[in-house]
């Protein structure tokens, strides 16, 4: 019965908005804090989620790898691997700071992270949220050419590719134009 139907419907999976790659860069180049500029660059370059940066110790950092343990895949541990110039700033950063090697490189709050982030995205009038940066690394790998693989089980660290497309945004008319001339010019 068409009422039975529309009751019991299943719900579209959510559409994020994606933020675009310039807007974010400028979020991060405005935030002239360096351990909330670290953090943004760690979760919008790295694909972290923000209580994994909050986890983080020194002794966790090696070279571009972060390791992380307990993490949420319910596995020991996972690797996140980051730029080499987010690499340099967090080691000179910890240096600067003198922290411990087991100590936690952010002792903030979460809540804390989250209003840091909610400010930052304030300086450019957009609505930012954490996981937002995280989308965004997926997004922009993705969009950039790199294999939905290396998205998913690299920069997210998903257990399945149907969870990583539910992170990548719609595409626009350009961009689909774009592609084809690129693909088939």
């Amino acid at each position: 019965m068409p009422i039975l139907r529309k009751i019991f419907r299943e719900k579209r999976p959510q559409q994020w908005k994606i933020i675009e790659k310039d807007l974010i860069d400028e979020i991060i180049y405005k935030t002239e804090n360096p351990r909330n500029r670290i953090m943004l660059e760690l979760m919008a370059k790295g694909g972290m989620r923000i209580g994994e940066v909050l986890k983080i110790r020194p002794v966790d950092v090696k070279d571009r790898k972060i390791t992380l343990p307990d993490p949420k895949s319910g596995l020991e541990t996972e690797i996140v691997y980051i730029p080499q110039k987010i690499a340099d700033r967090l080691r000179e950063y910890i240096q600067d700071k003198g922290i411990g090697p087991e100590k936690r490189i952010f002792p903030i709050t979460y809540n804390a992270a989250r209003i840091m982030v909610k400010k930052a995205g304030e300086s450019t009038g957009v609505n930012l949220r954490p996981h937002d940066l995280r989308r965004h690394a997926a997004t922009h790998a993705s969009r950039s050419g790199t294999p939905i693989e290396i998205v998913s089980k690299v920069i997210l660290r998903h257990a399945h590719l149907a969870t990583t497309q539910r992170y990548l945004g719609k595409v626009t008319d350009v961009e689909a134009m774009r592609w084809i001339e690129n693909l088939y010019a």
